[in-house]
């Protein structure tokens, strides 16, 4: 039997002023099993770390930007689409203000109500499932 290699990562849905959200279009070079997809900001923790500090260490590495008081955690997902790993996913909701700018492992972001999110064809599955579940109306607005 193959050993299943568990990792945890955790995500944002940063909430500006307007009520809008983040999201970046992920590179397919820098993450090949998603493609081109819109995501939240997030990433693997670093293990012996606190979450938050590897949560804000994600947000200033991926869109240079700082979160303005403590997330709160909405959701906790597996995350199964790479053979032999299997990774949780921790969501918060956060606030932020400032000019997002993204670094190698994206390709743009851009600012999207929670009804726009809905219309996006190239949105990642994880995301999908926190509007569907109702996590990003409930818990973020």
């Amino acid at each position: 039997m193959t050993e299943l290699q568990l990792q945890v990562g955790v995500k944002a849905l940063l909430r500006n002023p307007e009520g809008k959200y983040l999201l970046v279009r992920r590179s397919p070079k820098a993450y090949p099993e998603v493609g081109a997809k819109w995501d939240i900001v997030g990433g693997r923790i670093n293990p012996g770390s606190p979450l938050l500090e590897n949560l804000r260490r994600e947000i200033k590495e991926e869109v240079n930007l700082t979160l303005n008081k403590d997330p709160t955690l909405v959701a906790a997902q597996d995350i199964l689409r790479v053979p032999g790993r299997h990774v949780v996913r921790l969501t918060y909701v956060g606030e932020i203000t400032g000019t997002p700018q993204v670094n190698e492992e994206s390709e743009e972001c851009q600012w999207f109500t929670a009804g726009q999110m809905k219309q996006l064809d190239a949105l990642d599955i994880y995301v999908k499932e926190l509007i569907s579940r109702g996590v990003i109306l409930n818990g973020g607005e």
